[in-house]
C-alpha cells in the first residue's frame, strides 16, 4: 500500500530589499499555505546570511526553513506557487528519509 503522507523540509532565501513588516507578511502567507495544504511542523527564521554568490545583485538573503508533513503532490504547488511569489529569490524543497 503506498504511503500517503511524507515528511519535507523547504527552505526559501527572501529579498533583504523586503521591509521587517513584508518579509513577516510573506512568511505568514506562505505559513498559512503551507498549513491549509499540509501539517506544518515548524517554522526557522534563520534571518539574514550573507549568499555564496550575488543573486540579482543581491549579496544577502533572509532565510526561512519550513518542516511540513503533506502528500506527495503537495510540493510541485509549493513550488510553483514560489515561483509567482515576489520577494521569493530562490527555494528549495526536500523530502526527508523516514528512519
Amino acid at each position: 500500500m503506498a504511503k500517503l503522507q511524507q515528511s519535507y523540509e523547504s527552505i526559501i532565501i527572501l529579498s533583504t530589499k523586503l521591509s521587517e513588516e513584508e518579509v513577516k507578511a510573506l512568511v505568514e502567507k506562505i505559513s498559512a499555505v503551507i498549513s491549509k495544504n499540509a501539517t506544518l511542523d515548524s517554522v526557522d527564521e534563520w534571518g539574514k546570511r550573507r549568499l555564496a554568490y550575488a543573486i540579482n545583485y543581491e549579496t544577502e538573503g533572509y532565510y526561512v526553513l519550513f518542516n511540513f508533513t503533506s502528500a506527495p503532490d503537495f510540493p510541485a504547488e509549493l513550488d510553483r506557487i514560489y515561483n509567482i511569489t515576489d520577494g521569493v529569490i530562490r527555494s528549495m524543497i526536500i523530502a526527508k528519509e523516514e528512519k
